[in-house]
């Protein structure tokens, strides 16, 4: 199994759509996993040279590609520094940052989380209600995109704005359409005079076809087309490819937290008396996109034991989960194969956070159970983005007294 390493390089205005609230197309703040799938999808027949290919009866690398039972997996292209070669991941909806100066240092007051001390609190019995250690003043969630830097360094990532108004054009006299105007919301392809640079992965299990689709991609940089209005000059874009072998190790990460979860705990029972933790392993799923989830036929937005129990097959009853933390939202879209419109699907928002915990002796079958969980992910329409979790982040060990 390889992951592909995606770097795309804008260079117009990306029309990525979310929604179209009257007559003005709302951007989306991040390229989606579909789009860059349904991109590649469409290169690939148009270099087929057929003119009606029927991909599924002919089969081939394209069904294997796109079609197949496990087809390859398409990840989101988050917002990334044009000069650094950082993970861009999301943070987790328990962040917290300062209400009158938001963001992280040296700009900001700062970011913490509060995943594990609202987990204590709870248990305890006392309120949890943090202020910015900076100004005493409120605390708000504070979510985005962002990449850990050396010596504990930490940057946010986003791309601005802007809107293209355009008239509607008569194709008959080739003249413009009397009372037909529009406008656009589209992504800068600039950002503090450097072109916006965004990174995705693509997870490909045969390492043969992986080797294929990187030089596909090699020998075509500046071919694909991302979003709507290509035919209007917009969603040019250069794309880097480097194939690599996919290695998770979450082992350390979950080691690390369960350490500072027991330290914090401690600390909590030096002030309001001990209570014993239960001596169990404790592990977050942290979503790093929207995803599509489903339990008994209907949609939801929690992760729950029995839902990731048949997802990862394995048999642990001792399962538990404790928090979630999650919002959701409505999606849509438009399929470009078939000319019509997806389902509005209900889903729950990139940065939900579920804590869960199991007993000593289940931990390494859980482990090998995150590490497929981390590629694969959960719910429906992985292979366009959806559902990508890391578990254990990193950020939940930072803390109000040490915030970054």
């Amino acid at each position: 199994m390889k992951q592909i390493q995606l770097k795309i390089t804008a260079l117009s205005p990306l029309a990525i759509g979310l929604k179209k609230p009257g007559s003005v197309s709302e951007a989306s703040d991040y390229i989606q996993g579909s789009v860059i799938r349904g991109a590649m999808a469409s290169k690939m027949i148009q270099q087929s040279n057929l003119q009606n290919p029927d991909l599924t009866a002919n089969g081939g690398d394209f069904q294997t590609l796109f079609l197949s039972e496990n087809p390859a997996i398409f990840r989101n292209a988050y917002p990334a520094s044009s000069d650094s070669e950082a993970e861009v991941k999301v943070l987790p909806t328990t962040a917290l940052s300062s209400k009158t100066n938001p963001g992280f240092k040296p700009k900001g007051y700062g970011v913490f989380d509060t995943l594990i001390d609202r987990f204590c609190s709870d248990i305890y019995g006392h309120p949890y209600d943090p202020n910015c250690p900076k100004d005493g003043g409120r605390v708000e969630p504070y979510s985005g995109f962002y990449s850990e830097k050396k010596s504990n360094k930490y940057k946010s990532h986003s791309v601005s704005k802007r809107l293209l108004t355009r008239v509607g054009i008569n194709r008959s006299r080739a003249t413009a359409e009397e009372q037909i105007l529009y406008s656009i919301e589209v992504l800068n392809e600039t950002q503090e005079k450097k072109p916006v640079v965004y990174r995705s992965s693509i997870i490909v299990e045969d390492d043969n076809l992986a080797d294929l689709l990187t030089e596909f991609i090699t020998n075509n940089p500046q071919n694909f087309r991302l979003g709507g209005s290509a035919s209007r000059g917009l969603g040019k874009v250069e794309i880097k490819a480097t194939a690599e072998e996919v290695k998770i190790t979450i082992e350390s990460r979950i080691q690390q937290f369960n350490n500072v979860l027991q330290q914090r705990w401690d600390e909590w029972g030096n002030l309001f008396g001990n209570l014993s933790l239960k001596n169990r392993t404790y592990f977050t799923l942290d979503l790093q996109s929207d995803a599509i989830l489903t339990e008994n036929w209907r949609r939801t937005t929690v992760i729950s034991p029995e839902m990731i129990r048949q997802i990862t097959s394995v048999n642990d009853t001792d399962l538990e989960l404790h928090v979630a933390y999650s919002s959701y939202d409505y999606i849509s879209g438009w399929n470009s194969a078939w000319g019509l419109m997806k389902d509005v699907d209900l889903v729950a928002n990139r940065g939900a956070v579920y804590l869960f915990s199991t007993t000593k002796n289940k931990e390494k079958e859980w482990i090998e159970a995150l590490k497929k969980l981390e590629i694969k992910g959960v719910g429906d329409r992985t292979c366009e983005g959806f559902g990508q979790v890391r578990a254990c982040n990193e950020f939940h060990t930072v803390f109000r007294e040490n915030l970054v």
